[in-house]
């Protein structure tokens, strides 16, 4: 008798070992990741997630929530525990004359993203289309407009979970309002999000990528002048820098909008040095959100280290210019402030509202037997801008255990956090996550 007939009947498909399809089904971005789940659950809707969460209780079944399959540590997948999957949960509904979109928790931003600029609407949505919603939005969600218009979880104006007792709730500012602050930056803690609701802007489908590649060797005055330059920038634009190893720097800025409203930045980036390459590119919105997705394809073995960072002085900037370790591909530099710096920090759980900058060290590779020298190349380059981090993007986080978790909050907003998780998981049933355990 197959191991799924021991569960009840659900719309989606159930999926075990040996199963066709049980393998894709396994799989997630980071191809380090491989992990056999007792059973693998494709829901179709609210119903069967609400069974699979009972199920899982009942059997005291590991449970993990997959979304977009994206979570570099690989939450998503249970050893010999139950996997939600919602891949089959992707509708996105659009109400332009609302300016707002009902979207599924499995739905692609990609998804999110064609559904809207018919329209010449759109919300933030990360910068790789197929990243799923869930994972983005209940992390914070940054994106190419979040200078613009806020972080994703800033633009949620109402959540459909399920809960830890297999129940369906609303979750916004008047219906469970604790639960709703908690949604917007706590992560996987409190639920299994089976809808959001967001609010979206009139942004047009235009933008633009205007980069500078510079020798690194003499661009130290370059790169404080841009790092000075993206606090106080246009709201369209998101400044940048990046750096590969061995290769060249490049600054840069996207801006999404009419390209018009790009020249003056784009004169003040041609005043920075002689090039080795410089690139103006208008696009639309559309190619922008998928520009990165190439690089960051699944199936790679992952690994990368993140720091919030602001102050930045030369001496932070030169550890920036040393990443020369060719095992570790890229570091970079991404602004915040704009509309990001506008919520008190109090309003939603992303706490880290004053950041100035995103850094990010990565690499991908393919053999294991790399693992742990890459991995500890990544943590060696991070290190150097470690004296100038505030903080961490929760959603950038690896494996630095409940170290991470803490800094990626702060205690004040880590403690308001166990207290919404002892009210709705006071059993940590959610726990294959970026983990805040009940009060």
């Amino acid at each position: 008798m197959s191991q799924a007939r021991v569960l009840p009947a659900f719309d989606g498909e159930v999926l075990v070992p040996g199963d066709p399809g049980y393998d894709e089904a396994r799989a997630v971005w980071n191809g380090a990741i491989d992990r056999r789940p007792r059973y693998v659950v494709r829901c179709a809707g609210a119903d069967d997630v609400q069974r699979a969460v009972r199920v899982a209780r009942e059997h005291g079944l590991t449970l993990g929530v997959r979304g977009g399959g994206h979570s570099a540590a690989g939450w998503a997948v249970p050893d010999d525990g139950l996997m939600i999957d919602l891949s089959g949960m992707r509708e996105v509904a659009v109400d332009p004359a609302a300016r707002t979109a009902q979207v599924q928790g499995g739905a692609l931003l990609g998804s999110l993203d064609a559904a809207t600029q018919p329209f010449g609407l759109a919300t933030t949505a990360g910068i790789v289309s197929h990243t799923g919603i869930g994972g983005l939005a209940l992390g914070g969600g940054v994106g190419w407009l979040a200078r613009q218009v806020g972080l994703t979880c800033d633009n949620v104006c109402g959540f459909e979970v399920v809960t830890a007792e297999g129940e369906v709730v609303r979750a916004t500012a008047d219906e469970n309002p604790d639960l709703f602050w908690g949604l917007r930056g706590g992560g996987g803690n409190f639920g299994v999000v089976t809808r959001f609701d967001l609010t979206l802007h009139d942004v047009g489908t235009q933008a633009l990528v205007a980069e500078v590649d510079l020798d690194p060797e003499h661009a130290l005055d370059a790169l404080r002048t841009w790092v000075a330059r993206a606090s106080d920038a246009p709201r369209p634009a998101t400044l940048y820098a990046d750096l590969v190893a061995g290769g060249a720097l490049t600054l840069g800025f996207s801006w999404v909008g009419d390209p018009a409203g790009a020249e003056g930045l784009v004169a003040e980036l041609d005043r920075l040095g002689t090039p080795l390459a410089r690139r103006v590119e208008p696009r639309s919105y559309l190619e922008l959100q998928s520009q990165s997705d190439v690089p960051t394809a699944h199936g790679f073995r992952r690994y990368a280290k993140s720091h919030y960072v602001r102050g930045l002085t030369d001496a932070a900037l030169e550890a920036f210019l040393a990443h020369v370790d060719a095992r570790v591909g890229a570091a970079s530099l991404v602004a915040y402030g704009g509309a990001i710096a506008d919520v008190d920090p109090d309003a939603t759980a992303f706490v880290h509202r004053d950041v100035e900058f995103e850094y990010d060290v990565g690499a991908r590779w393919e053999d294991p037997a790399d693992d742990e020298a890459v991995v500890a190349s990544c943590r060696r380059l991070a290190s150097g801008l470690e004296p100038w981090s505030t903080g961490v993007y929760v959603n950038a986080l690896a494996d630095e255990g409940a170290a991470g978790v803490r800094r990626a909050y702060g205690d004040g907003t880590y403690a308001r956090l166990r207290q919404v998780k002892a009210a709705w998981d006071p059993e940590n049933v959610f726990r294959l996550n970026q983990n805040i355990p009940p009060a």
